[in-house]
């Protein structure tokens, strides 16, 4: 390994005191093991699934909230920039790339404890580098009989990492910051500080009741460059007695509408308890396979006529959704009713699966693909992981679709990052009211369209009142001149979308520090940032107003 000393006074571009002197100090912290300075470890830390330009001096790996603390003291003697990173798989909005150019990536992924859990409360507690799929197997290893929630990022993401970035999921609990509690946070002075009764020495009640006493501020620890989550505890779902999920298709191009005034009643007097997943036929198709270039004949947008064909072949409608049923067999039944009678008329096709169904399914594919010619395998190919999903089970089979527009197939270990991937994703929020989804999806179809994409969109009611909205910009980064295409299809997607009152939850990392204004909040924000980070040196830019 180069040593941190070494590749730094051979850098022309680094800005040289300062740098090295910090690299010096962190160096003696940590260990060379846990400083990387090589160049091509620094170049795939730099590059995302959309083009970026900040570049990164160097990477720390702190192994404890300690040396965090240490890690930060040292850049506020130093003024050196520094980015925090958890897992570093935030697809789709940056990846590991900085806010702000030159800054030390810090990478969290060796601080993986699970400091906590309790079978009978229903919690976990972790450090940032703890993955879905780590606790999933701790979870089962012991026979738990409670549900992690998991999104479609792929096994290897970060519990913290998501939910500080307000992401979700698919199970009851899939609205992740709702369902945390007692935050240990370094600030970026390097002091520490916990939330909630956790901060009270002998609390028994930390992990369990999120609002302490006095001002809650876990939440400024999330979108935020205030600090540094080292601890989190995550409430857990029990295993209810019976699980079902459902599937229903609209053929029609105007069925959304109607389908989301249909769900909403159901969200809202809790006949549907988790999360529910809407998506057009693009975004399905991209789940299923790779751009059909040859039936499109190289034409891209995704021709219309083709479209048609494969939604035939593959029966899938024009919209699709999923979700799922929770409780006692006699609840599901009665919630499987009122489903049904909800959307009775407005859909083509409604399916309830449990695990016995499932399994029949899978062992007869074959002979019913011999009688009805349909390739019924390639179907549970999707509807498996989403089944999992909906328990709680991790799975990379999302992440493949970021391969949509690539010539080659997804390899075994998939990295859209280093396999130049191209992916943009724009997540306004619009109300749960089918006419507005309507037309933020027919705007945002337009939009991609026009500039050359396909509009691949998931509308996903993460609470009783709102669907989150991804739109997907997917492409082939080895293909000249995309990567300036996407960026300005994104840039007009978010604009006019913004004109039209529908906002973005979640930015990229690139465009985070352009947030639309808002002179009353950014001064907050400004005071806030000032307050606890005077030398600017965390995450400069990140989910801040413009100067």
């Amino acid at each position: 390994m180069i040593t941190a000393s070494s590749a730094v006074s051979t850098d022309p571009s680094q800005s040289g005191v300062a740098i090295e002197g910090a690299l010096r100090n962190w160096e003696a912290l940590l260990g060379p093991e846990n400083i990387v300075c090589d160049a091509p470890a620094l170049r795939a830390a730099s590059t995302a699934t959309f083009s970026t330009s900040h570049a990164i001096p160097a990477i720390l790996r702190p192994g404890n909230r300690r040396e965090v603390e240490l890690v930060l003291r040292i850049a506020n003697q130093w003024h050196v920039p520094v980015y925090p990173i958890s897992g570093g798989r935030n697809w789709g909005y940056g990846s590991r790339v900085p806010s702000a150019d030159r800054c030390v990536l810090i990478d969290l992924s060796r601080m993986n404890r699970i400091v906590d859990f309790d079978e009978d409360l229903a919690y976990i507690t972790v450090e940032p580098g703890v993955t879905q799929q780590q606790a999933y197997d701790f979870l089962r290893g012991r026979g738990s009989r409670l549900w992690l929630d998991a999104t479609g990022a792929g096994p290897d993401t970060s519990l913290i990492g998501n939910t500080v970035e307000r992401g979700f999921g698919h199970t009851p609990y899939g609205d992740h910051f709702s369902h945390v509690c007692g935050l240990e946070v370094v600030l970026p002075t390097g002091q520490t500080v916990e939330t909630g009764f956790s901060r009270f020495e002998g609390s028994r009640s930390g992990a369990l009741h999120r609002w302490g006493v006095g001002p809650f501020i876990d939440g400024l620890f999330t979108q935020s460059g205030f600090g540094i989550v080292t601890r989190m505890t995550v409430w857990l779902m029990p295993a209810p007695e019976y699980f079902q999920a459902y599937f229903f298709r609209s053929d029609s191009p105007d069925g959304l509408a109607p389908i989301i005034d249909a769900l909403r009643p159901l969200r809202l007097n809790g006949t549907l308890r988790s999360t529910v997943h809407v998506v057009n036929d693009y975004k399905v198709l991209s789940g299923l396979q790779q751009y059909p270039w040859e039936e499109a004949g190289g034409e891209v947008p995704l021709p219309d006529r083709v479209m048609q064909s494969l939604r035939k072949r593959h029966q899938f409608g024009a919209w699709n959704a999923s979700g799922g049923l929770y409780g006692t067999r006699a609840q599901v039944a009665e919630a499987r009713r009122l489903v049904r009678k909800a959307l009775a008329g407005r859909v083509d096709k409604l399916q309830f699966l449990d695990e016995r169904k499932l399994r029949l399914a899978e062992r007869f594919s074959k002979a019913y693909q011999l009688i009805t010619g349909w390739d019924l395998s390639r179907a549970l190919e999707l509807v498996r992981p989403v089944f999992g999903l909906l328990q709680g089970v991790p799975t990379s089979q999302p992440l493949a679709s970021t391969y949509w527009r690539k010539k080659s197939p997804p390899p075994a270990q998939m990295d859209p990052d280093r396999d130049g991937c191209g992916l943009l994703w724009c997540s306004p929020v619009v109300p749960a009211d089918g006419q507005q989804a309507d037309e933020l999806v027919r705007m945002a179809g337009r939009i991609l369209l026009d500039h050359g994409f396909e509009p691949a969109i998931s509308l996903t009611m993460v609470t009783e009142r709102s669907l989150a909205c991804v739109i997907s910009i997917a492409y082939d980064r080895h293909t000249e001149g995309e990567d300036e295409k996407a960026a300005a299809c994104y840039r007009e997607l978010s604009q006019r979308l913004a004109e039209s009152g529908y906002y973005s939850y979640r930015l990229t990392s690139q465009s985070a520090s352009a947030m639309p204004s808002s002179p009353g909040y950014d001064a907050l924000l400004r005071a806030f940032k000032g307050g606890l980070d005077p030398h600017g040196v965390l995450a400069p830019g990140r989910y801040q107003p413009s100067e």
